[in-house]
């Protein structure tokens, strides 16, 4: 498909319909086309609107490659009315692919792809695909109301290698959701917007960012989101720059309901990656026998912030914190039952952990995390669940304040497990703050972490509802321990930068007083 970079005539519409269509008609409502093979003969420009007939299904894939360098106003893909239209792969390899392209904006559509053809030369199947293989600055990609569902690359009943799931990201082919992936490395995508998007049981991940090794993602949005039943992670960044992720639900990551599916992932994880604010997220459920946690940060980043989260019955665990990472932190946020996989137990390789500070880098030296801001946060474990605490000696800078700890049952130490295991040793972790937390019982650090606490409190803080599922029921009303107990947040010591954010916060991003939070943390400062 050819453009122009200049509108000479007016905005065309583009309708297709499977029933009445035809690909020698002129495309008008009243003569529309019926196959999505016509869409690549198309002279597209600026602000045209390709028009499925709703409620129909279109066999095959949508493709748009090259187009959009210097329009003003989209290209516009979506139904004819409210209710969708689905593209379904099966009849090819993505239900929507974008190749190289700028200004284009998918909303109102369901894309589906329960395997059938594929070419074997391709590595997935994609609900949707945003990729690069021409150089260049591209900008202004939007994903909106898009369901995605169903996306398998192989057929029912594929059995997978038991090692499989112990891979970092898996070897084999999957089915994806939402994936944006920059493969020239002298490649940009700014301005990216994934919103009111469900995504539902793929075989990998639900939604996937990878930038380049130039970080090619930056300035990127993903809201109002729901994720959910996916075989991988919920959510994932790689080598991304300046993003927001906010409101989205993700339920069950790394679900093994299907043997397509790859069965370990965290709600969310970021690695390589900078500035970015994860805030007023769901994760409840992830599963499998490595990380799995409601949302971690992965090595190579910096100045990721995650707050006002809810975070409920992930397998790996709360916060998990791997090495080379600077200036991040985990705060206003609240944890219910996170953590509680058994190594040994299912085939679990890793150990769930409610705290994990890892200097895990890959294959090299174990390094840092540096200058990690954990404060303000609500931990809640019940009595069925040990509290696993692992942090490595190569962490430096740690600010740990005005927290509660109200763990019911026993809590012990573990070293970290990853692929190159933490052997431990004598501490080199320096530059601790650890105090003003309340603890449920004196038992409920153990003494063996190599970071103490001190200036410690012990109490019950009395939620409102244990057996609760929402922020709400986890309110502490014991307010003589809460109210104005609360010390300042404070830089760490020999840190230049603490969090590009701000330490205190009046606001959240968004310009909302936190006051308007049904809870915006734990112990309270005024």
């Amino acid at each position: 498909m050819n453009c122009t970079t200049q509108k000479e005539q007016t905005s065309a519409a583009y309708y297709f319909d499977t029933i009445v269509g035809d690909d020698l008609n002129d495309g008008t409502k009243a003569s529309p086309f019926k196959s999505l093979e016509k869409i690549k003969s198309l002279q597209l420009e600026a602000g045209d609107s390709i028009l499925f007939k709703s409620g129909q299904t279109f066999d095959g894939g949508v493709v748009l490659e090259f187009l959009g360098k210097g329009w003003q106003i989209p290209l516009v893909i979506t139904s004819t009315e409210k209710e969708k239209a689905t593209i379904d792969a099966k009849g090819g390899t993505h239900a929507l692919y974008i190749n190289s392209c700028s200004n284009i904006k998918a909303t109102n559509l369901r894309l589906v792809g329960n395997a059938g053809k594929v070419d074997e030369e391709e590595a997935m199947r994609c609900g949707v695909l945003y990729t690069t293989t021409k150089e260049g600055d591209f900008e202004n990609i939007t994903f909106k109301d898009l369901e995605v569902e169903d996306i398998f690359y192989n057929q029912p009943g594929i059995e997978r290698g038991a090692k499989e799931v112990n891979t970092a990201n898996g070897t084999q082919k999957y089915g994806w959701g939402i994936r944006a992936i920059l493969k020239n490395k002298n490649s940009t995508l700014h301005n990216l917007l994934i919103e009111d998007c469900h995504v539902r049981n793929v075989a990998h991940t639900g939604i996937k960012l990878t930038g380049n090794a130039n970080v090619g993602i930056e300035n990127f949005v993903i809201k109002n989101c729901v994720v959910e039943y996916t075989g991988g992670p919920g959510i994932q960044m790689s080598r991304v720059k300046k993003g927001h992720v906010y409101n989205n639900t993700v339920d069950h990551s790394g679900s093994d309901n299907d043997s397509r599916k790859w069965g370990r992932g965290s709600g969310l994880w970021t690695w390589g990656s900078d500035s970015i604010i994860i805030e007023k997220n769901r994760f409840t459920n992830a599963n499998g026998p490595g990380d799995s946690a409601g949302a971690h940060i992965d090595y190579n980043c910096s100045n990721i912030v995650l707050q006002y989260n809810y975070s409920q019955n992930n397998a790996g665990g709360f916060i998990e914190v791997l090495g080379n990472n600077y200036n991040c932190s985990y705060r206003y946020n609240v944890s219910v039952n996170d953590g509680y996989r058994t190594k040994g137990e299912d085939g679990a390789f890793q150990e769930g952990k409610v705290f994990w500070l890892s200097g895990y880098q890959g294959n090299k030296k174990r390094k840092g995390p540096f200058n990690t801001y954990i404060y303000n946060n609500t931990i809640y474990l019940d009595n069925k669940i040990t509290a696993k605490i692992a942090v490595d000696k190569a962490t430096k800078g740690v600010f740990i304040a005005n927290n509660i700890f109200h763990f019911e049952g026993d809590a012990k130490l573990v070293l970290g497990d990853q692929y190159t295991p933490d052997k431990g040793g004598d501490s080199e972790v320096e530059n601790i703050t650890f105090k003003n937390n309340i603890f449920y019982s004196r038992s409920n650090w153990p003494k063996e972490v190599l970071i103490q606490p001190n200036q410690s409190k012990y109490a019950d803080v009395h939620f409102a509802n244990v057996k609760g599922s929402s922020i709400e029921d986890f309110i502490p009303h014991n307010s003589k321990e809460i109210k104005q107990k609360g010390i300042q947040i404070q830089t760490i010591q020999q840190d230049s930068i603490g969090l590009i954010y701000g330490l205190e916060v009046s606001e959240d991003i968004l310009g909302n007083p936190i006051s308007e939070i049904p809870s915006i943390g734990a112990i309270e400062i005024m």
